[in-house]
């Protein structure tokens, strides 16, 4: 069966076709936009009205390529942002007015068990129990289990958040570093109640900010999926990196070969959160996966036909 998933979040709308068989995915196309839907959301409790324009433009484009490729099913799920926009309506209308389907505003739960069903596709299961964290631009989805989720919860410390609540200078002062840190060590501890952070034997980071923390961390010269995916990262190498962001300013975070242009404004926020994710759980690394929330979705497309 031939799908096609959508994961539209905070910063970025992506979209993956693909043709399933067997529970298994081959990957006929993936792209992603960064759109920055979440634009003032955590402030204003409101999609802007940019935002929506940018992100069904991106829309406008994914159903070009669903019909050119002869998809039988899709599934639009949205995320963070959307879950806390009080006008979500003008961009859920958007949305069927060019795909003829519904999008799904799922719950941080329910993000969270399809981040973990796509990141471990590919892994070992001696290597488990896993915890998959999937750092986005609203909200950090923490996931334990083994081959299926024991626990998860969603909080509020994404990338973009995180950015516009703190970070009003750039490169951000000490003070506003330490606020920030503050907000989100309280946030993994909310998550921590819930789910055992410090009980897994492998670390799997997923999404943007965990991506482009290994390309810099692998010192690539430009973005390289293939060369991210599956590679370990130390948890040292990630508080050097999280360091170096804070203290770019913009121009020298836009220079950096494998930063994508949408990245640059909320990188540093993102990196401190997968920083201090790596002291809480007292991991010693992390394993980088390309495959995540958009993965899971494809699979679970196939799943209930």
């Amino acid at each position: 069966m031939r799908v096609a998933a959508i994961d539209c979040g905070t910063n970025s709308i992506r979209l993956l076709i693909a043709d399933v068989e067997s529970n298994k995915l081959r990957e006929v196309v993936r792209d992603m936009e960064v759109v920055r839907l979440g634009q003032g959301v955590d402030k204003t409790g409101e999609f802007h009205p940019d935002a929506i324009e940018r992100t069904l433009a991106a829309v406008d484009k994914y159903a070009a390529e669903i019909a050119r490729r002869g998809v039988e099913k899709i599934r639009f799920c949205a995320t963070s942002a959307t879950r806390d926009a009080t006008n979500r309506a003008l961009f859920i209308d958007g949305v069927r007015e060019r795909l003829g389907i519904d999008v799904e505003v799922i719950t941080g739960v329910e993000e969270a068990e399809l981040s973990f069903i796509g990141a471990i596709q590919e892994l070992d299961s001696n290597s488990g129990p896993f915890l998959v964290v999937d750092i986005g631009g609203g909200s950090t989805e923490f996931v334990f289990g083994n081959t299926k989720v024991e626990a998860a919860k969603s909080v509020n410390i994404g990338c973009v958040r995180m950015s516009e609540r703190h970070f009003t200078n750039d490169p951000p002062t000490d003070s506003q570093v330490q606020l920030a840190r503050t907000d989100i060590q309280e946030a993994i501890a909310q998550a921590a109640t819930i789910v055992p952070i410090t009980k897994a034997k492998t670390v799997v980071a997923v999404a943007g900010t965990a991506t482009t923390v290994a390309a810099a961390a692998l010192e690539l010269e430009i973005y390289d999926r293939y060369s991210i995916h599956l590679s370990r990262i130390s948890s040292t190498q990630v508080h050097k990196v999280s360091e170096m962001f804070l203290a770019m300013n913009r121009d020298e975070r836009s220079n950096l070969g494998y930063m994508h242009p949408g990245r640059v404004d909320v990188i540093a926020a993102g990196a401190l959160v997968l920083s201090e994710v790596m002291k809480a759980t007292a991991a010693t690394q992390f394993i980088a996966s390309e495959t995540d929330i958009l993965d899971g979705i494809a699979l679970s497309i196939a799943s209930t036909s």
